[in-house]
């Protein structure tokens, strides 16, 4: 979320910014934030002159009272009484003006990075790397979902049965190549001096606003209703929140953690070739890395978690590239964000498989995430996160570039983990 001083006092840049994303409705929302705060300053200001004036005259009744000057003491009472209807109408409106506010904030997205292009979708998104060689398999290949049936690992037909599209059983070799890319992966991140954690996969409703799902992503997540719990649809928010409404020093920094978690997912409207498959689902396995940076280190951070991926898809030997999303297609809450994709050789197409990036102070402003500066001043610090790395389009990946004409190879760096080197009928 937006700080309001900082609206107040870079309302061109903050409209800039916004114009990058094609918010609708920029200057109207940023016109309401603007008469909202001004409207709870004034109030403020109201309400505290008005109870500083009943605690004077409630001074003065006490002294009339002891020199006996009962009715000057009783006329200055029914002052109070009014001072008091008054005080207590003006907290009313203040807590309207507030909310108001509070809610308006919530519906205006973060302003993008300098380096973040104006766009509208994927398509103005810009390739800032690529790297690997993108196999040739001969007119023979198949996309991942026949290999997965040739070859009985993935049951995509028993997931439906058992829940519905989008959550598939994975079977013997299968399940254990999941379950070495997960490994892989956490061990992979916990060697670069990320911490592990398990956490939980449901979260409160406070979790789900404080790292920007709610309200934005309401509707797109899984909800407990009884309970009024959400389905995490990333470890990035049980994550984050381990931190919410910490008071950190400068030696804290940097705070970096990783977690293992299956990721659930609506994907409502989600329809077509394009999502068959584990292109989309809506449970997933993800291995998650965030960090908790000084803003001045920040930046330098989110390139050590990119080239962090990057080593990780070398040692996987998966054509991939990165991308700088565009205004258009930048999160809610990010200031700039990387995205990684892989090449499926047989489906001749891009699959994202990763996303890295800063929030700068946006996530930390709901989590009231702040640490205190070598003037011992209070400071919001910098929140980052990233897939390091969503498994359905790795494993896609995996098997549709290493398949041969007997089986799928096993990339060499997983073999220790899956205790096997191949696929076959």
């Amino acid at each position: 979320m937006l700080q309001v001083q900082f609206i107040r006092d870079n309302t061109q840049t903050v409209l800039e910014g916004l114009a990058k994303r094609n918010f609708a409705n920029a200057k109207t929302i940023i016109e309401q934030v603007l008469t909202a705060d001004e409207n709870r300053r004034k109030t403020q200001v109201e309400l505290d002159n008005v109870l500083a004036e009943s605690n004077k005259i409630s001074k003065e009744i006490g002294g009339l009272f002891k020199s006996g000057e009962i009715q000057k003491a009783n006329l200055l009472k029914e002052k109070t009484g009014q001072l008091k209807t008054k005080s207590k109408e003006l907290a009313e409106n203040l807590t309207g003006f507030a909310e108001e506010l509070q809610e308006l904030l919530y519906q205006i997205p973060n302003i993008p990075h300098g380096s973040v292009k104006a766009g509208s979708s994927e398509e103005d998104n810009e390739e800032v790397f690529k790297e690997g060689v993108i196999p040739n398999l001969g007119e023979n290949a198949l996309p991942h979902w026949e290999l997965a049936k040739k070859y009985d690992i993935i049951d995509f037909e028993l997931g439906n049965k058992i829940t519905g599209a989008g959550f598939p059983v994975y079977k013997g070799k299968g399940a254990r190549l999941q379950r070495a890319l997960i490994n892989y992966f956490i061990d992979k991140n916990v060697a670069a001096g990320y911490t592990e954690y398990q956490v939980p996969h449901l979260v409160n409703t406070a979790s789900a606003t404080a790292t920007g799902q709610l309200p934005d992503k309401d509707g797109q997540m899984y909800h407990a209703t009884q309970d009024d719990l959400f389905l995490i649809p990333t470890a990035e928010v049980p994550i984050t929140n381990m931190f919410r409404g910490n008071l950190l020093q400068e030696t804290d920094f940097p705070i970096t953690a990783t977690g293992y978690t299956p990721c659930f997912r609506r994907e409502a409207g989600s329809y077509g070739a394009h999502v068959r498959g584990l292109n989309r689902l809506h449970q997933f396995d993800k291995v998650e890395i965030v960090r908790i940076e000084h803003p001045e280190n920040s930046y330098n951070a989110l390139n050590d978690m990119v080239e962090h991926i990057k080593s990780i898809l070398r040692e996987l030997k998966l054509p991939y590239r990165i991308l700088r999303l565009c205004g258009g297609d930048t999160g809610f809450t990010a200031a700039l964000t990387f995205d990684f994709e892989v090449f499926s050789t047989a489906q001749n197409r891009w699959l994202e498989i990763s996303s890295a990036s800063n929030f700068e102070t946006f996530q930390a402003n709901r989590l009231k995430l702040r640490f205190k500066n070598k003037e011992g001043k209070s400071e919001l610090a910098h929140t980052l996160n990233g897939s390091s790395l969503a498994l359905p389009r790795v494993l896609a990946g995996i098997l549709e570039n290493y398949q041969t004409e007997e089986g799928i190879q096993v990339p060499e760096v997983l073999i220790p983990y899956t205790g096997f080197d191949f696929i076959g009928a």
